[in-house]
């Protein structure tokens, strides 16, 4: 069983607690609790065989999910040009703008960065925001001589034909839709879906970011922790954990697959505070541990100080001058075998009784 079905059968069993009281002694007996019979404000002829303090203390809830640190999803390149393949980069290649994707022909595709997709041939005349988005490309590049607007003029033309010249391609002043593929950044070569000598026309290879990130999808009743900019840990298979924190938080729906349906989940991307925590790490299984519930400076007893009431709720047996009296308390978040509890005369060093 995964870290997360465990620790998602176990908070189901500790958030149910307040609903134990209503459903009987053997469902508290399964929480290590008394059955039920005590009554609040009821001395009792006998003191606890052990005893334990209430304690004031932060209280945190965690909750552990198996992910898989990668370098997220990938997406295919398809070519959109003909021509035979003469080139593709080896996987786990990186490929920054101005640099060549793959090659046709023997001439490059080239990589810039942006989010409109290069849809059209651009030339003298054409206006629009493709426009001003390659014009900031080959500034980036280091070509001038003209403005950075949504305007195609001469000058830019004239960049072009400079850019062309460094490409080993002929020099028309006119860009071809083919010639450039758009990403928000570097890619990563992650797999090959041509090789040289197939038609440059199909799926050519599958990329995904340069930045290394963690992957974990949540349950839909996990949804309290999918929240982006929330800190998280990391823990490796090494052993080693590391701080980061949630970057994108996307709903998706899984496919039905034989008998069993759709489901919708939340997919997380996680990366580290420190950005070369994962360097050198690729395709491997991390446990990453949520937050689930904090409570600061609360009063704490032990799960299993605890007593059900005979009349509903929660109490504690409080053991004082000699003598010892239930209590009732009532009960907040449970946290690593301790739970935040209220009552009257329940304050820091109260002593309560345990279980021998």
């Amino acid at each position: 069983m995964s870290n997360r079905r465990r620790r998602a059968r176990a908070g189901r069993v500790i958030f149910g607690v307040a609903a134990v009281a209503a459903v009987g002694a053997a469902a508290a007996a399964g929480l290590g609790l008394p059955e039920r019979g005590s009554d609040a404000g009821t001395p009792t002829s006998t003191l606890p065989a052990k005893t334990a303090q209430v304690s004031k203390q932060t209280l945190v809830d965690t909750e552990n999910h198996d992910g898989k640190l990668g370098h997220g999803d990938s997406r295919t390149l398809s070519g959109r040009g003909a021509g035979t393949l003469t080139e593709v980069p080896a996987v786990g290649a990186v490929v920054q703008r101005g640099q060549a994707l793959y090659r046709a022909d023997n001439t490059p595709v080239v990589l810039l960065y942006g989010s409109m997709p290069s849809y059209r041939n651009l030339t003298v005349g054409d206006e629009g925001a493709d426009v001003k988005q390659l014009e900031e490309n080959l500034a980036e590049l280091g070509y001038t001589g003209f403005t950075v607007d949504d305007k195609y003029s001469s000058s830019t033309a004239s960049a072009v034909k400079k850019w062309q010249g460094d490409l080993g391609i002929t020099k028309t002043g006119t860009v071809e839709a083919a010639r450039i593929v758009y990403a928000t950044g570097a890619v990563r070569v992650d797999e090959h879906k041509a090789e040289a000598g197939d038609p440059a026309g199909g799926a050519i290879l599958a990329y995904t970011s340069t930045v290394p990130v963690v992957s974990v999808d949540l349950d839909p009743e996990d949804h309290r922790l999918a929240k982006s900019g929330t800190a998280v840990t990391v823990k490796l298979p090494d052993g080693k954990s590391v701080a980061g924190k949630i970057a994108v938080v996307q709903t998706v729906i899984q496919p039905a697959q034989g008998n069993t349906p759709a489901e919708t989940k939340y997919r997380l991307s996680i990366t580290p505070d420190d950005t070369k925590a994962f360097d050198g790490l690729d395709q491997m299984t991390v446990t990453v541990t949520f937050t689930a519930g904090k409570r600061e400076n609360v009063l704490a007893v032990p799960v299993q100080a605890l007593l059900a009431l005979a009349e509903g709720g929660y109490g504690v047996q409080v053991v004082e001058n000699g003598a010892a009296k239930v209590v009732a308390v009532k009960v907040g978040l449970f946290a690593a075998g301790k739970v935040e509890v209220t009552g009257d005369g329940i304050s820091a060093g109260t002593v309560v009784g345990m279980p021998g």
